[in-house]
């Protein structure tokens, strides 16, 4: 039967593959040059035993220095990455800001969280998506952005990548997002093109966005539970990025 892998295990096992995938390559190097266990050893200051057990993954708490050492004497570099990975763990504030956005949301629109980009080997996943009629869009919720050009790159190529109409970027109405959003607006209006305003009424009437749009949502009940809620009238000339 098929199980859940939990983020932090699936860490330990791509941790463990590393080793060894590692290892293997210091073997075959150390190998291929003539060198023994005991002369890389004595070079590291290691036993031939430790050197050997590092070659076949044995020790799960090598670090990167050691193993980096270790690659030099053997005539390798060692480079390490980050890469985009599945979703990450969310925390309450997260949760209740995808809960509050959906709540907003018209009755006839379809919703869906962690939702796995199209592209086969892509570990990357919308935080969610919303569907209407003839049009699908990715929703990504942040409850403190701070760095407006990784998170700019991460929406665009998201976007890029996630065979969507538009991208609906929620944030909570904080003064952080205030000072966010000012001094982000000329990187990111290129992106979110839609008011963020505009963009939440016509979802709440059921109907496309028009684009992709950065929605900063208020604590309390939604809008559409309140009386006299309607479309706000917009004019081309006087429109605010956000909002």
């Amino acid at each position: 039967m098929a199980t859940h892998e939990k983020p932090a295990d699936r860490g330990a096992r791509r941790g463990t593959e590393a080793l060894n995938r590692i290892g293997g390559e210091l073997r075959v190097a150390r190998m291929d040059r003539g060198l023994s266990l005991r002369d890389v050893g004595a070079a590291l200051g290691l036993s031939h035993v430790a050197a050997g057990r590092i070659e076949r993954g044995l020790v799960p708490g090598a670090g990167l220095s050691a193993l980096a050492r270790y690659a030099e004497v053997v005539g390798l570099e060692l480079s390490v990455r980050t890469y985009a990975g599945a979703s990450p763990v969310r925390d309450a504030a997260h949760v209740a800001l995808l809960r509050d956005f959906r709540a907003r949301l018209g009755a006839g629109l379809a919703w869906a969280t962690e939702v796995p980009l199209p592209a086969i080997g892509d570990m990357r996943a919308w935080d969610a998506v919303v569907r209407g009629s003839g049009w699908l869009y990715g929703v990504e919720a942040e409850t403190a952005p701070r760095d407006v050009q990784a998170l700019a790159r991460r929406m665009s190529t998201k976007l890029r990548d996630g065979n969507v109409d538009g991208l609906l970027l929620v944030l909570p109405a904080t003064r952080r997002t205030r000072e966010f959003l000012s001094a982000a607006s000329a990187l990111l209006e290129s992106i979110f093109t839609v008011a963020g305003g505009r963009a939440m009424a016509l979802l709440r009437a059921g109907l496309d966005p028009g684009g992709s749009a950065i929605i900063v949502l208020p604590r309390g009940r939604p809008p559409s539970e309140r009386p006299g809620s309607a479309l706000p009238s917009e004019s081309p000339g006087n429109r605010p990025p956000f909002g």
